[in-house]
């Protein structure tokens, strides 16, 4: 019998190979998957968790309560940067490990952000929409070459998007909290206050973690500030930007265009944005590629790992 029981909630972990499951597997422990095909995830996960040691998590809340209910358990290893939805206060309170996998999905997310922004500025689904239904049309666009993109939280994929946008010529602006003068010196990058960014950027791309001071950052006076043709991409997580201003900003005319791939309520299938043509939605893909599929389960892997064997990891969330 394995000695420790692992559960995994997050939907992609494994899909790609078997190299995360090969570790805990070789790590003495016995490996259970919560697939939504068995009933909602999370109501699973209340039956289950009181049982296990460690659990490879995905996007459902841990609140205390559910927390309280795992005596067993040691660590929430989440696959992926953001711990949000997790209670540390309460983990803390029970000796509860939260760990997460920086840099693993960093290029996968960094390219989906580019992507967003060419989509928005050449209106590509708008176009293939179109075609797809028979009714062809050719929407006026804006090039992205040589404008100004604005960065909100200039850490691992932030940068990785500023990295790309140079091959586009493009002035790099940053906010944040803290200032890599190597990255200054790689990118020209200019580090600037919140509102000068949102005044003067073409592009807007958002990496920020949603916390109590960058909940609605983005709303209707920031939109009201922001260029008519500027363009918005939020690929960090929901609740950064006030959809309802966004909604009424977009409907409006006052910024281009925005694309979302985090977003308050997932998936936003009620939403108003999906009634806009200026507003590209997706399901919070960021990290839905092969790679970073194989690397964030690898590093999940292994943090769940390292805290089930007393070993000292450093990817845990202090």
């Amino acid at each position: 019998m394995a000695k420790y029981k692992v559960l995994v909630t997050a939907r992609s972990f494994g899909t790609v190979d078997d190299l995360a499951v090969n570790l805990l597997h070789e790590n003495d422990c016995e490996v259970k998957k919560l697939e939504a095909k068995d009933g909602p995830v999370p109501e699973q996960l209340k039956q289950a968790l009181p049982y296990a040691d460690a659990v490879i998590a995905g996007l459902e809340d841990y609140d205390r309560e559910l927390i309280e209910s795992a005596k067993n358990l040691k660590v929430i290893s989440r696959y992926g940067v953001g711990y949000d939805r997790v209670d540390l206060s309460a983990a803390a309170d029970h000796h509860v490990a939260v760990t997460v996998t920086p840099g693993a999905n960093g290029d996968s997310v960094a390219d989906l952000a580019m992507t967003l922004m060419l989509d928005c500025a050449r209106n590509i689904v708008v176009m293939d929409n179109g075609i797809k239904n028979k009714n062809q049309t050719r929407p006026s666009g804006v090039e992205m070459w040589g404008k100004t993109l604005g960065v909100v939280g200039a850490g691992r994929i932030g940068k990785g998007v500023a990295k790309r946008c140079t091959g586009f010529n493009m002035r790099i602006l940053c906010y944040d909290q803290y200032q890599d003068e190597n990255f200054k010196k790689e990118c020209g990058a200019e580090y600037v206050d919140l509102e000068t960014l949102i005044r003067e950027s073409d592009f807007i791309t958002i990496h920020s973690p949603l916390t109590p001071e960058t909940k609605n950052m983005f709303g209707a006076e920031q939109f009201k500030a922001m260029k008519k043709d500027a363009i918005l991409v939020n690929t960090a997580r929901g609740g950064i930007v006030d959809e309802d201003a966004l909604y009424e900003a977009l409907k409006n005319g006052e910024i281009r265009g925005a694309a979302l791939d985090a977003t308050i309520q997932e998936p936003p299938y009620d939403s108003p944005l999906c009634t806009l043509p200026n507003c590209i939605l997706t399901p919070h893909a960021g990290a839905a590629t092969k790679e970073a599929v194989s690397k964030m389960g690898l590093m999940a892997a292994q943090n769940a790992v390292d805290i089930l064997t007393g070993k000292s990891c450093a990817y845990e969330v202090k």
